[in-house]
């Protein structure tokens, strides 16, 4: 069995400047050493080991982060443009803004509007100054 791994702490912009696919091997790199920490723990390991629990457990959040940002990332790339785009690449804002009239429902005019409008428009007045 190979020696447990000594990781430093992990730059989120570090790992942004790498691949998809190292950043994958650095995730099963930091669970391997999660495991062989966590068995320490339960063998009463040293408090040194114990505390790095806590930094692997960031450092696989993080690493887990950027992979799913940049997934998110080339979607909305690919779905750029397109007439429909997934919920979950749309813009959140909110419930009520989502479903508001765009500006083009909201300043339509009926035809029965428009012949009224025409027909009696706004009338002008001289004001006696």
């Amino acid at each position: 069995r190979p020696p447990p791994l000594t990781m430093v702490k992990v730059k989120v912009h570090e790992l942004r400047t790498k691949s998809k696919a190292d950043l994958e091997t650095q995730l099963k790199e930091l669970k391997t050493e999660l495991a062989a920490l966590r068995v320490a723990k339960v063998t009463g390991g040293a408090p040194n080991k114990l505390s790095k629990i806590k930094v692997v457990r960031l450092a696989i959040a993080q690493v887990n982060t950027v992979i799913s940002q940049m997934v998110k990332s080339e979607l909305r790339k690919a779905f750029e443009g397109k007439k429909y785009v997934p919920l979950d690449l749309r813009e959140k804002k909110t419930r009520a803004l989502r479903r508001k009239l765009t500006k083009t429902q909201a300043g339509a005019v009926t035809a029965k509007a428009k012949k009224a409008k025409s027909a009696f428009p706004q009338r002008k007045f001289a004001v006696k100054a």
